[in-house]
């Protein structure tokens, strides 16, 4: 009676602060991982990569690419498990959410959008040249790479800035 009284208290009382803590903590750090991973490609590697004389900058970009795309698809799954899961609890779902938790969903499955192309289309086509040797078609596919990590970049800044200032506009 009275210990499982006591243990209803405290899992319901003290559960759902932890959950939404553990859930906010685990989506800030999935973004920073996809965010903070764009701007380090794109503005610390990729003018340090253009030194490099080919085929090295295909090949450099191919191992980078392989380690990073596997943390983005993770981030993805966080970022999507938390954030709803977070808007169910809050809001009882999409519906009730302030407009600027809209915001941030639209620019987040736009860059989802934008990642899954890179990944089904120029990141797989240069994959496969990298596997046979064809360096030339390789670097073909790093314009297109760049162009949509920039716009991802650009989307994912916008998409911090909301988040951390989204509820004071």
């Amino acid at each position: 009676g009275v210990v499982s009284n006591i243990l209803k208290y405290v899992s319901v009382r003290s559960f759902a602060p932890m959950l939404h803590s553990l859930m906010v903590t685990l989506h800030l750090v999935a973004a920073v991982i996809w965010v903070g991973g764009m701007f380090f490609a794109y503005m610390i590697v990729r003018p340090a990569v253009a030194a490099l004389e080919p085929p090295e900058p295909a090949r450099f970009w191919g191992r980078i690419f392989t380690k990073f795309f596997t943390w983005v698809w993770i981030a993805i799954f966080v970022l999507l498990t938390t954030g709803y899961q977070m808007l169910v609890v809050e809001y009882g779902g999409i519906g009730a959410a302030p407009v600027y938790l809209h915001a941030m969903q639209l620019l987040g499955l736009v860059m989802i959008a934008l990642f899954m192309h890179l990944y089904f289309a120029p990141w797989r086509r240069m994959k496969f040249a990298l596997k046979n040797s064809d360096y030339p078609e390789a670097a073909k596919q790093i314009p297109q790479i760049r162009r949509i990590v920039a716009i991802n970049l650009s989307l994912g800044i916008a998409n911090v800035i909301i988040g951390a200032g989204g509820r004071y506009f």
